[in-house]
């Protein structure tokens, strides 16, 4: 009975034993008497005892893998240390299983390998400036040569770019330098812009001051011209107000009906106002010629009247 109970359980045990579960994003390599078998994919799967076994477990998930510093030799004979870092994914069990020893040491050895084989086609300067295209160059190399095992290289990132001490002191002094020559060409640029806005602050100024004398000349000749324009208004208002004075006066003369010796009288006085002490010569009509004598011979008794009364002796005789 105890021998029934112990063989029920060996049984038991062995079923249990058979059963595998594979996880998600995961695989399982299953031989049978040493030979390959067949890829468990993720599920619920029974072998055969002592006759299967799963040969390997095979992550299938993306794998980062951070390789030390390697020494290279660039071709300007500059020794430096780079690392770099692989990301990689399995995409076949089978030949990751079988297809190389140890995978991982693999690909850090073609790793450095191609890495020095192409540090040695560039120059320092290119080194430090060129690492998207080392990055895409060693994944194109990498991604090929680990196709036979059941590898796919994703992406290759150099981390870190060592150069020697004294390289990296030169590089200190020569980004210095750089950096001192930019700003002695920022600072020249400044006063430069500096003194042209200077000069066209100064040719703004005097087009502006040479734009206000030309509008305040205009303004000037415009106030002289208007002034000019009332004045003569002025003088035609003037004159066009004394001859409706000397209108109104004739008028009034005809409307008193005045004779000829008053107007001939008045004409005499007209040239007398037109001579002024001025005329040198003045051409006296001849219909007021005889009023002009007549006027002469009442100034002469109105002279002699007035030396009378001045001197008594002469009244007396």
């Amino acid at each position: 009975m105890i021998l029934l109970i112990v063989l029920i359980f060996i049984i038991i045990l062995v079923i249990v034993s058979s059963v595998r579960i594979v996880p998600q994003a995961h695989a399982y390599v299953v031989e049978r008497l040493g030979a390959f078998l067949g890829t468990w994919s993720v599920g619920l799967h029974i072998k055969v005892p002592f006759i299967d076994r799963v040969a390997k477990r095979v992550n299938l998930k993306e794998q980062v893998v951070d390789f030390p510093p390697q020494p290279v030799i660039t071709k300007d004979n500059v020794t430096m240390r780079i690392d770099t870092v692989v990301y990689f994914q399995i995409t076949d069990p089978k030949l990751y299983s079988y297809g190389v020893e140890n995978p991982i040491m693999a690909i850090e050895n073609l790793t450095a390998t191609t890495l020095r084989n192409i540090i040695g086609d560039l120059e320092l300067d290119q080194t430090l400036t060129s690492r998207e295209t080392i990055n895409t160059k060693m994944r194109a190399t990498l991604d090929e040569a680990t196709d036979p095992w059941g590898i796919k290289v994703n992406r290759v990132e150099l981390k870190n770019i060592i150069p020697p001490a004294a390289i990296q002191d030169a590089m200190e002094k020569q980004m210095k330098a750089e950096r001192e020559r930019r700003e002695a060409i920022l600072i020249a640029e400044g006063e430069k812009k500096s003194q042209v806005l200077r000069a066209e602050g100064h040719k703004e100024s005097v087009v502006l001051e040479a734009e206000g004398e030309k509008e305040s000349a205009i303004l000037r000749a415009e106030a002289k011209k208007e002034a000019t324009i009332r004045e003569a208004e002025g003088e035609a208002e003037a004159i066009k107000q004394i001859q409706l004075a000397n209108a109104d006066g004739i008028r009034y003369i005809k409307e008193a009906g005045a004779d000829d010796a008053v107007i001939q009288i008045k004409s005499l006085e007209a040239f007398a106002k037109a001579a002024d002490g001025k005329a040198t010569k003045i051409i006296i009509p001849s219909e007021i010629q005889g009023i002009a004598g007549l006027v002469k011979s009442i100034t002469e008794v109105a002279s002699n009247d007035e030396e009378k009364e001045e001197n008594p002796t002469l009244q007396e005789l």
